[in-house]
């Protein structure tokens, strides 16, 4: 890579380094909140976005998102409250050890393990963006077509609870994705009359209508009736020497496994979280200790999940895809500033690239050394009580997306898309699998026409091509795979066990030795 052209100034101006500071701090705020997250703290910060520098706008998001994947495993080990979703491995580790009497120790493992990951998902972002670009200059829309459907796959029989209503979820997002003009004939789609959406659904309404009202309806009906953790001792984040050394592997582990799956697009940090747990787990020397207060439990996931933050810049910046909810708001941070994520970013803004590549190190940095210093603080955040806290989240909603257009109905269809958001995942419905749906819904629309317009309606052109062929088979192998692991579940829960073979004979000797 050619740097002599690059001015790295601007990253270090006073305007960016103060980004980064308050990027950090949100994010261990709202990260540490139960229920809220990266994505919530995003769309908090992405209407501060509007009048800055896009290098500055784009690390005070980095910095956010960075930032609340590690707060998510405050609450998660103080209170075994995730805050985030990729946190929930976590929990039982961390909590087990914050209740064992060791909760500072627990912060810090999670804190030196969230920063290593940071670091190795940074140089992995730095090393093979330019690489990949080079391979993505070599699609067409035929590729582009199968890449977001390949993503659309991903979240919705990999990530989810239940496969058919994450499904659902995404037939939904591509639904709304098509209220507006049609791209080909310019006719008025699915709007009612209401000149407000002949532009289509704003990416911000439907982030801050399904993550945050969402979120603030599920705390009111959660309510405050949780027990407060015992914040007087033991919060320091500082770790003892000697539980470095164990840290290597685990966290060797987590980093790889969230530098991989992070460049996937659909599959996030909890996916890397939940598998990084697994393999630590598999491969360690003391698998009897997982769950009740592992060092190596706490390292693996939350390396991980930190990973995954710089490597899922990978697919934005190459392919103008997000892979992630989280990025889909720096996707939208981007298109507000005029700018367009893809193979022809890095010849077009190559001082942006290149600051956000190496900006996304300094965020780890100061990850560090606020959370280092500020985590038993912040970690007495979960103390606000609920009425205090519901009414600044909603506010903050309401103003960000009043601030995102000045448009009054925009702020009663999030708060409409929040109730319905609300509704749905009552019954497991996945607003991650909604929300990325909506983003790649344009993307699948456009390219899949073009492609056919191209090819006069052939089908055969998607498995003629090289890549194209590749992902295909690689959607089918996904398929297949998952319908196999559920075939196995199926019969291991239909064969009994050999106590519930032994069970009635038991029983009948049992009753025979009465009688006699």
């Amino acid at each position: 890579m050619d740097l002599s052209n690059i001015d790295f100034s601007v990253m270090f101006s006073i305007e960016a380094l103060l980004a980064v500071l308050v990027g950090t701090l949100i994010g261990l705020i709202v990260g540490a909140l139960p229920g809220l997250g990266a994505v919530v703290a995003l769309v908090l910060m992405l209407p501060f976005t509007f009048v800055m520098d896009p290098l500055v706008a784009v690390l005070l998001l980095l910095a956010t998102y960075q930032a609340s994947e590690y707060g998510g495993s405050i609450s998660s080990i103080l209170l075994g409250i995730p805050g985030t979703a990729s946190a929930v491995a976590t929990r039982d580790d961390g909590y087990g050890m914050a209740k064992a009497g060791a909760p500072g120790k627990a912060l810090g493992i999670s804190l030196v393990a969230s920063t290593i990951g940071g670091i190795v998902g940074g140089l992995v972002l730095l090393f093979i963006s330019a690489p990949v670009t080079t391979v993505a200059l070599q699609f067409t829309s035929t590729e582009f077509f199968l890449i977001a459907v390949l993503g659309l796959v991903a979240v919705s029989i990999v990530t989810a609870k239940n496969v058919i209503r994450t499904a659902m979820s995404v037939l939904l997002g591509l639904m709304v994705s098509t209220i507006g003009l049609d791209m080909f004939t310019g006719q008025a789609r699915y709007t009612g009359g209401m000149p407000e959406l002949v532009s289509g659904v704003s990416l911000v309404v439907v982030m801050i209508g399904v993550f945050a009202v969402s979120e603030v309806l599920l705390m009111i009906r959660e309510g405050a009736g949780r027990s407060k953790p015992d914040l007087s001792t033991g919060t320091s984040a500082r770790l003892p020497r000697q539980d470095f050394g164990r840290l290597v592997r685990p966290v060797s582990i987590g980093s790889g496994i969230g530098s991989v799956v992070g460049i996937w697009p659909g599959m996030g940090a909890g996916v890397a979280s939940f598998f990084s747990y697994s393999v630590a787990k598999r491969t360690s020397k003391r698998p009897s200790e997982f769950g009740s207060g592992s060092l190596e439990g706490i390292a693996a996931p939350e390396s991980s999940n930190n990973a995954v933050v710089g490597t899922s810049m990978v697919p934005l910046l190459t392919l103008g895809i997000p892979g992630s909810a989280a990025t889909a708001v720096v996707l939208g941070a981007f298109v507000l500033q005029g700018i367009q994520p893809g193979p022809f970013l890095f010849d077009r803004e190559p001082q942006l690239v290149y600051g956000i590549l190496f900006g996304f190190l300094l965020t780890t940095v100061a990850l560090f050394l606020v959370g280092i210093s500020l985590t038993p603080l912040f970690a007495r955040v979960l103390m606000v009580p609920q009425y205090i806290l519901v009414p600044c989240i909603l506010l903050l909603s309401i103003l960000g997306v009043y601030a995102s257009s000045a448009i009054m109905v925009e702020v009663w269809l999030a708060l409409g898309l929040g109730i319905i958001a609300f509704l749905l995942r009552q019954f497991d419905y996945s607003s991650a699998a909604f929300l990325l749906s909506f983003i790649l819904g344009p993307l699948i629309e456009e390219n899949l026409r073009r492609t056919l317009v191209v090819s006069g309606g052939d089908l055969s052109i998607f498995i003629t091509r090289p890549w194209s062929a590749f992902f295909v088979a690689l959607m089918v192998l996904m398929v297949v795979l998952v319908g196999i692991d559920i075939l196995n579940r199926r019969k291991r829960r239909s064969v009994p066990t050999g106590s519930e073979m032994q069970a009635p004979l038991i029983h009948d000797n049992e009753k025979e030795r009465r009688e006699t």
